[in-house]
């Protein structure tokens, strides 16, 4: 097993660039299911994840070719999928977002079988708002013990309500309803960017969606969809990622590729800690040179602060001056490591849905666990500002959502790096 080793305490100088966003691509591959011709999607991130829904898309008979050799480009002919029925489990379960096979093959063939999906399980993530959509729809639902059925006599367009925002079932349900005849209007649809991601790929292919970004999504059903060429948004939480690791570690970092209003809520909180953020075109710099302020934090659907980034953003509090008060009000249970920053000397009480931070100089060093992406995101922000040597073990989590994150690190100057151990002399973490 490998783990990642981080000597602290280095000041973070030089450019960064960011890839395609994680969150975007692993619901566009899905996407291309229900087009009736090649598409090719570039700025895809190299990361775990979009291996693995790819192999997926191939196990089910797909083509999927890189262009010129480039994994960041690639083309996807789906042509060969001929099956409602996705029967490769062990590929299933490695990702969480492999539940969005639901929506592409129930809007492609009215029907879908696939396995339970995988992934980040850092607290229980019910799907109960993506089967009410294809319900809504004209859907069946039948919940085994290994897989998800679905299945309709006819699928119609209809309103659909959803009681909660939810980012996973606003996709699903345009997937599912972007051929459906007639027309579906999402009421109370999340609003991220990823989602209006993925409306503009599905408009690419020549859907009829409007809305995406807003409260309402309207989409009139069309027959076929048809070849494109698309290049995936920024990761915002890639970019958000960094932007925290240089507050922390103090520094100047440029971080490039970026879509600056996409960071709007992080840049804010940033600044509210003292730290300088600049904006660009297509780059924000960072620049910490002083002693971090303490701030208050509240995750919220977008445009309000990304859950995705509440572990990163505790991590980068743990050193700053005074009390912060951090609330989690998308996720349940999303503070489960918090313990393991404790182990590096972190002073933080949990108190339900709020986490207190009283910020301490320096961190020190320890050996940790990433217990799920972006808590892993956070061990990593918080070695590179402690004092010593911190291990990380469990990186596979890590490398589901970051590309290249040891050798983005350090190009700016983070000394880090990957080593293989053997698995029996870690159980003291």
């Amino acid at each position: 097993m490998d783990k990642f080793v981080i000597n602290g305490g280095n000041k973070l100088y030089g450019e960064v660039s960011v890839s395609g966003a994680k969150n975007a691509a692993v619901a566009i591959i899905p996407a291309v299911v229900l087009s009736d011709e090649p598409c090719v999607i570039e700025n895809l991130p190299k990361i775990k994840d979009v291996s693995v829904i790819l192999a997926i898309l191939e196990h089910m008979g797909a083509k999927v070719r890189k262009v010129d050799g480039d994994d960041s480009r690639v083309e996807i002919d789906p042509r060969g999928i001929t099956s409602h029925k996705v029967t490769c489990e062990k590929l299933v379960g490695d990702m969480r977002a492999s539940y969005y096979l639901l929506g592409a093959l129930l809007g492609k063939f009215g029907k879908a079988v696939v396995p339970f999906s995988g992934g980040c399980s850092f607290c229980e993530r019910p799907i109960d708002l993506h089967l009410k959509a294809f319900e809504t729809l004209g859907a069946k639902t039948n919940i085994c013990p290994n897989r998800i059925e679905l299945s309709s006599e006819r699928l119609e367009g209809r309103p659909i309500y959803f009681d909660v925002v939810s980012v996973g079932a606003t996709m699903n349900a345009m997937l599912a309803a972007v051929k459906v005849p007639g027309r579906t209007i999402i009421d109370r649809a999340a609003k991220e960017p990823h989602i209006v991601d993925l409306a503009n790929f599905l408009n690419s292919m020549g859907a009829n969606i409007k809305g995406a970004g807003t409260d309402v999504i309207k989409i009139r059903g069309v027959e076929k969809l048809h070849s494109c060429t698309y290049s995936i948004i920024p990761d915002q939480i890639e970019a958000g990622t960094y932007m925290a690791a240089v507050a922390a570690a103090g520094g100047n970092v440029l971080i490039k590729d970026v879509i600056p209003e996409h960071l709007d809520s992080i840049t804010a909180k940033l600044r509210d800690t003292g730290t300088l953020v600049e904006e660009y075109d297509e780059a924000v710099r960072v620049v910490r040179e002083n002693t971090l302020k303490s701030c208050n934090v509240k995750t919220m659907p977008h445009p309000g602060f990304p859950t995705d980034m509440q572990p990163q953003f505790v991590a980068l509090l743990s050193t700053a001056n005074g009390r912060s008060r951090v609330m989690e009000c998308v996720w349940e249970s999303r503070f489960s490591y918090i313990p393991q920053l404790r182990k590096m000397g972190a002073d933080i009480i949990e108190n339900g849905n709020t986490a207190h931070i009283y910020g301490k100089q320096r961190l020190t060093g320890a050996k940790v666990r990433a217990l799920d992406l972006r808590a892993g995101a956070a061990m990593v922000i918080a070695g590179l500002s402690a004092e010593g040597i911190t291990e990380i073990a469990d990186i596979k989590y890590i490398e589901r959502g970051y590309e290249k994150i040891i050798e983005k690190l350090t190009s700016i100057g983070a000394d880090i790096r990957r080593v293989t151990y053997k698995e029996d002399i870690e159980d003291d973490l």
